[in-house]
């Protein structure tokens, strides 16, 4: 076992034990994807009681490129300067940062709104996730068109009051710039009643960004676990993401067990590659 920060983590080779799982390969053992195959990547999120330096650290052990940094890692109130320091570290250990957030842009002065958008910019995010309301997307698609910076919509499931299923980002955003869409959230989507994999065919184009995770109950949000212990339909997923050729990233947000996500997000990301590799053929 590992002490990092405070905190106990357990080694990578921890998470390759136990029975193989329904799927896919052994756990924490799946081959690695090939460079045709989706791009899977974090979000921070997953490691908000660890340091930035440690979370990069920990990223690293999961052999991904791409992260979704939450502001635990990139703060909102830090110069610009700093956060060029922060970014760089995440570059120095081979990361590309393709989103932030989620980021909130419910505040309805422009002025407020704007600032998320320079923060996205000095910290070279070329997507923000965020979470507005309908009220302030007339001045978020101004700020797009102005920034030139993506926002993915994140549905928040049935206790959201603006976006709770991905069917409704899609009929906002109807219309919009196209670099306003959806970053769906397969939990909070699976919970809302609606069909997964058919969500993504809607989407299409929209689909900017996904976060993935896995309950073992489909109405529990407290039912989280290990991706391939539950009942998201994770081959039928990938399946269909590779049929309309999605470009985005598949974002593991690990939300349990905090204090040591490192074996899980393991056994998570063998699944799942596991599932491209069969799906490779």
């Amino acid at each position: 076992m590992q002490i990092l920060g405070g905190l106990s983590v357990t080694a990578p080779f921890a998470a390759g034990q136990g029975a193989r799982r329904k799927g896919g390969s052994d756990p924490g053992t799946g081959p690695a994807a090939k460079p045709e195959d989706l791009r899977l990547g974090v979000c921070t999120y997953s490691f908000r009681e660890f340091q930035r330096r440690i979370t990069i650290s920990l990223i690293r052990q999961l052999s991904v490129r791409w992260v979704s940094v939450k502001d635990f890692h990139l703060s909102y109130t830090a110069s610009p300067g700093e956060l060029a320091k922060a970014t760089g570290d995440f570059q120095r250990a081979g990361l590309t940062i393709a989103s932030g957030g989620t980021i909130p842009l419910r505040d309805e002065d422009p002025r407020a709104l704007r600032r998320y958008f320079e923060y996205a910019r000095a910290c070279g995010m070329p997507m923000m996730v965020s979470a507005p309301t309908h009220k302030t997307l007339p001045a978020v698609e101004a700020l797009v068109k102005e920034f030139d910076i993506k926002v993915a919509i994140h549905n928040h499931g049935p206790e959201d009051e603006h976006f709770p299923t991905p069917q409704s980002v899609l009929a906002a955003v109807k219309g919009l710039d196209p670099r306003m869409g959806l970053c769906i959230d397969l939990g909070h989507t699976l919970r809302s009643g609606a069909d997964v994999v058919q969500s993504i065919a809607q989407a299409g184009g929209r689909l900017m960004d996904i976060h993935m995770k896995d309950l073992q109950s489909a109405t529990e949000k407290g039912s989280q676990c290990d991706v391939g212990d539950g009942v998201m339909p994770v081959p039928a997923i990938f399946k269909q993401l590779k049929k309309m050729n999605y470009a985005g990233c598949v974002n593991l947000e690990y939300e349990i067990n905090a204090e040591n996500p490192l074996p899980g997000m393991l056994r998570s990301m063998g699944y799942m590659r596991g599932v491209l590799a069969g799906l490779a053929g």
